[in-house]
């Protein structure tokens, strides 16, 4: 007589859980995108992506990648000479720059002094406008396509130099344009070791 056995268990319940832990690591290897080990955090697998992707990053939560080169923007200007303001910058008000220390992305128009923002984000920017031998009070703003949008005022009626100085974050659109614009007194005398300063945080 024949006795046939049930399978036994322990296999039965061991051969899925084999082919999980195979399904799951894959075969050997399959790395993350661009040759790079993804990065288990939480759970989840973020992969590292290459460092100067040939298109804009997607944004989502995991389409993170590390960029360089086109993604640096950053900008700072000085005035480095006294002159006096010409027949435009009393027209416009706008305060202009002559010497560029650093353009990175060249969104900075030196001929206008003008930042225009590559893209959508949260820019900083500070500046410092000095008048010189002028006893009346100035107001110097940052301009955010025409609208003030940081203020500053310098009115010591007892220095023969002085400067309106302020810095904040600013939200910025793709286009977006700002400069720096007198609103009251002038600059008569020249602006000489003024500076205007500005760089992307971070886009959105």
């Amino acid at each position: 007589m024949v006795t046939l056995l049930p399978p036994f268990p322990a296999l039965t319940h061991a051969l899925p859980l084999l082919l999980l832990v195979v399904v799951q690591r894959g075969p050997p290897g399959v790395r993350g995108q661009n040759d790079t080990e993804p990065i288990v955090l939480e759970g989840k697998c973020l992969v590292v992506c290459d460092s100067t992707p040939a298109a804009e990053p997607s944004g989502g939560a995991l389409g993170m990648s590390v960029r360089s080169g086109s993604g640096r923007v950053a900008f700072s200007a000085v005035r480095n000479t006294n002159h006096e303001p010409s027949e435009m910058s009393n027209r416009t008000m706008t305060i202009y720059f002559d010497q560029i220390l650093v353009n990175m992305g060249s969104h900075f128009d030196p001929a206008r002094s003008i930042f225009v923002a590559p893209r959508k984000g949260v820019y900083s920017f500070s500046f410092h406008v000095v008048k010189v031998y002028n006893r009346q009070t100035i107001q110097v703003s940052l301009v955010l396509n025409g609208w003030p949008v940081l203020s500053a005022f310098a009115g010591d009626q007892d220095v023969t130099r002085e400067a309106a100085t302020n810095a904040g974050l600013v939200l910025m659109e793709r286009g977006d344009k700002t400069s720096l614009k007198l609103e009251r007194g002038n600059l008569m005398g020249g602006w000489k070791y003024s500076t205007f300063s500005g760089f992307l945080v971070f886009p959105l």
